[in-house]
């Protein structure tokens, strides 16, 4: 009797143990989303969609990245590591790594292949480079590997580092139109997503074309279409609605949907699939679903945050999230899930609109910059003792600056009074002074978190507020400025109370925060700082 009561009650406090936490959670980011579209485009929000979120979630109003650089694959990692890039080693998108003397991406990996035929190069990833564990690589074996974690994205790193090393799945789109994975995760793509790639969803959104969601008069919030600050969907179509899709899939085939509201709606489809087909949520023990909505961050880049394809692009997705949590409330259970949103990054506004609004900044060529050093080095020197500059880091070819008999430490002072004398550049840090920041200092402060000496270059850039190294149309981001730094972030679902907070906090407390929430170890890299009025209101 004993031998058939212990496994009974064994069974009986692991169930008890899995009741304590949502059956299902999900975590949203929006790629390169300023908090201020929250409340610039609030009017023309439906009452189910970011509302609802805000009306009855918790709302950080003040968040923050607390690194550079502010780029999509550190933004994914640090949000669910709880740690920043100078420990959880995604110091940016792709970089030129001073161990291996190359470059090299964020998510690449040569041990394994796609598993959808024609996408050899874009299936070769796996999570391999992140250096921490995730929240969700915790809650993997905090469930003796149970609950289900799967990772969603039109880009490779937005699937697979929140996804982290322990994940069933993660599943990203490619130029192809189809969603892939990698053998990391498995031998044979599901066959539900197999009969989701046929069935081919972005060909309907192709077929209608782009046009205003609403009526013209509804987007006061933006410029004018087809102002100067806009980029171009392709080189032969202006930045004017509507957006004849048909015609520019002729050219870009199935990668058009990027840059384009749409492919957040097919995003969502694939999520609804996976939580159906995947049995998501439908039992005790907690699955994690991560989803990062992409297209965002297409639009925004090429058309720039002032533009009627960007107020359009989140007025639909505040529609999509709207059908989204419907289904979570019908399929999950209104009380039975956790989500949260956030950005990865917010955005700069586009210089030369604030130029000619006589804010005295302008763009900057990256191109430019590499030939200024180089003219630098080959006046001073007599060659060029540049190996790479990329994502702010100037990297020096140590091999021929010992072939030259230089010393290095020289060398670096003097190129940083080079660069301190270019117009956009307002500090330069080296190596030595970043790897022994006191944190007195602001903004080194924020280099020293997104800094790995194994990786970095031998200076780092600081620019001023408001320059930017891009083309002059559209934006990006990267920098430790608000615009940049200043994202969402809204808890709503289970055990969470409604409330708003204005003071500061940073991206690095979600994950340990949420390892509160459901009672399980942190990851290894975070240093524990938790969203502490949260967990007090619970």
């Amino acid at each position: 009797m004993k031998k058939i009561l212990l496994p009974l009650l064994l069974v009986s406090l692991f169930t008890l143990q899995a009741q304590k936490r949502p059956k299902l959670v999900v975590g949203i980011v929006v790629d390169q989303m300023k908090m201020e579209y929250l409340y610039r485009f609030s009017d023309d929000f439906s009452a189910n969609g970011f509302k609802r979120l805000l009306n009855n979630g918790y709302t950080f109003h003040n968040m923050h990245y607390n690194y550079v650089p502010t780029y999509t694959a550190p933004g994914h990692a640090s949000i669910y590591t709880g740690t920043t890039p100078a420990t959880h080693g995604i110091v940016g998108n792709d970089w030129f790594n001073k161990a291996i003397g190359k470059y090299m991406y964020c998510t690449d990996d040569a041990t394994v292949t796609t598993l959808v035929a024609g996408t050899e190069k874009e299936g070769a990833m796996s999570p391999k480079n992140l250096l921490s564990t995730t929240i969700t690589d915790e809650l993997r074996m905090a469930t003796n590997f149970k609950g289900k974690v799967i990772g969603l994205s039109l880009k490779d790193r937005g699937a697979i580092l929140p996804a982290g090393h322990f994940a069933n799945w993660a599943f990203w789109y490619t130029k192809t139109g189809d969603f892939i994975s990698s053998t990391f995760y498995g031998q044979k793509l599901p066959d539900w997503v197999t009969q989701f790639n046929l069935e081919k969803h972005y060909m309907s959104y192709i077929d209608k074309g782009w046009s205003l969601l609403k009526p013209l008069d509804t987007y006061n919030e933006s410029l004018p279409d087809d102002n100067s600050y806009e980029g171009k969907i392709d080189k032969t179509t202006g930045p004017v609605f509507p957006y004849n899709l048909s015609s520019i899939y002729k050219e870009k085939g199935a990668d058009v949907i990027r840059t384009t509201p749409f492919g957040n709606d097919l995003l969502a489809e694939l999520a609804m699939r996976t939580i159906d087909k995947e049995a998501l949520g439908q039992d005790e023990i907690t699955d994690f679903l991560t989803v990062s909505f992409s297209s965002t961050d297409y639009v925004g880049h090429t058309f720039g945050p002032r533009s009627m394809e960007l107020q359009d692009t989140y007025l639909r997705l505040d529609e999509t999230l709207a059908t989204f949590l419907t289904y979570l409330d019908k399929t999950v259970g209104k009380d039975n899930y956790l989500l949260f949103l956030t950005a990865d990054h917010a955005g700069a506004e586009n210089p030369n609109y604030l130029k000619d609004n006589k804010y005295n900044v302008k763009n900057i060529p990256a191109k430019d910059i590499v030939d200024a050093l180089k003219k630098y080095s080959l006046d001073t020197f007599g060659v060029n003792l540049v190996l790479d500059y990329s994502n702010f880091n100037v990297f020096f070819d140590t091999k021929i600056i010992l072939e030259k008999g230089l010393e290095l430490t020289k060398v670096k002072q003097s190129f940083k009074d080079f660069l301190m004398t270019q117009e956009q550049v307002k500090r330069v840090y080296t190596e030595e002074e970043i790897l022994t920041s006191s944190g007195s200092d602001y903004f080194l402060s924020f280099i020293a978190r997104g800094y790995d000496p194994k990786q970095n270059g031998d200076l780092v850039i600081l620019d001023k507020a408001g320059y930017m190294e891009y083309q002059s149309t559209g934006t990006t981001h990267g920098t430790p400025n608000s615009y940049d730094t200043h994202v969402p972030l809204i808890f709503y679902g289970w055990h969470v109370p409604k409330g708003e907070l204005h003071t500061k906090k940073y991206i690095t407390q979600i994950a340990p925060t949420l390892s509160q929430m459901l009672k399980i170890p942190f990851p290894n890299g975070t240093e524990s700082e938790v969203l502490d009025t949260l967990l007090d209101n619970k």
